[in-house]
């Protein structure tokens, strides 16, 4: 296994992505889609969630594929991300076709962003023009860290972000994530610099400190933010394949990959959180070994997504009214 030519989810050929930001509301979106419906399958572990169309990706539903993705900070004012970017679609011609009608299919998630210290003074809901823009950015290159929607994502004791990253596996499959960090949990372990998610890490790509030489794995986590604000958090994820795979098989990839969240926050899938991962596939490639592939394909989707968190955590950068510090600056010089 070894990181794609980007170390991104858009090492998946075809698949794009697009930010859209807000510095003064400290908040935006992040949008995923391919210039082809795709395959896509959804998992909540979270105790919180919010989404939009997720029921549909149950795999005995009617439409079995979807034209793009969406995550967005902004809580349930979030939601409206999925209008500005279906309407978006729709005048580019795309989407489900019933009759003389097209309806563009766009799940999507939120998380909680609206105690981070940005202006949520607005007389109109922002988001439905934030998704529209984050479309309309969408590219194979984009931006991760303080972007998108993890704009004004925070976690236990830092910053949170948005990070990606890529791995190429047996058989040649390519696999993906895209993280929209915002948990209860901590990524670093126990105030130390290191990542839970080290063990993982590739070529340095979140500081190469490796794991903390000492911690207490029986020491109880820090819960008092979660108690004062309940519902203020969650960590949002895409997983992309180019595998040819059924909304059941990417059901089961996202099942697999919210391990990926387990190995990288502490806590994480707390009554608190609204985890939830998307797992999608383009279907350029055949399965040679359903099982075993599905098996292979859904261990590095875990492994993915705990070094596309540690990867938006570490890359975070430092805005005014920030409520928590970047690691880049709690951690200067490391």
């Amino acid at each position: 296994m070894k990181p794609g030519p980007k170390n991104a989810i858009t090492d998946i050929s075809g698949l794009l992505v697009g930010n859209a930001s807000d510095s003064n509301l400290k908040s935006g979106v992040t949008v995923v889609l391919c210039e082809q419906p795709f395959t896509a399958g959804v998992h909540v572990m979270g105790g919180a969630p919010g989404s939009r169309e997720t029921e549909l990706l149950v795999p005995d539903r009617h439409v079995q594929e979807v034209d793009a993705i969406f995550l967005s900070g902004g809580s349930a004012f979030g939601l409206d991300s999925g209008s500005g970017i279906a309407n978006a679609l729709r005048e580019r011609g795309r989407g489900f076709q019933v009759g003389a009608a097209r309806v563009p299919i766009v799940p999507g998630a939120i998380l909680f962003d609206l105690l981070n210290g940005g202006d949520k003074n607005w007389t109109s809901n922002p988001y439905s023009d934030l998704g529209r823009q984050a479309l309309e950015a969408a590219s194979a290159d984009f931006s991760i860290g303080t972007a998108g929607a993890g704009t004004g994502a925070t976690t236990l004791d830092l910053k949170g972000g948005l990070g990606t990253a890529s791995a190429v596996i047996g058989g040649g499959f390519a696999v993906g994530a895209l993280a929209a960090v915002n948990s209860v949990g901590s990524a670093i372990q126990q105030g130390q610099p290191n990542f839970w998610a080290a063990p993982f890490e590739m070529n340095g790509e979140f500081g190469g400190l490796g794991p903390a030489e000492s911690i207490d794995p029986f020491a109880e986590p820090r819960l008092w933010p979660a108690l004062q604000d309940p519902g203020a958090n969650t960590t949002i994820a895409v997983i992309a394949t180019d595998a040819m795979i059924n909304q059941a098989q990417a059901t089961r990839i996202a099942v697999a990959a919210h391990d990926g969240l387990a190995r990288s926050l502490v806590p994480s899938h707390t009554l608190f959180d609204g985890d939830i991962v998307f797992a999608i596939a383009t279907g350029a490639r055949r399965l040679k070994d359903s099982g075993a592939d599905i098996l292979r394909i859904g261990h590095a989707a875990a492994i993915c997504l705990a070094r596309a968190v540690a990867r938006g955590v570490y890359l975070a950068d430092k805005a005014a009214g920030d409520t928590a510090p970047t690691w880049k600056v709690k951690f200067a010089g490391m």
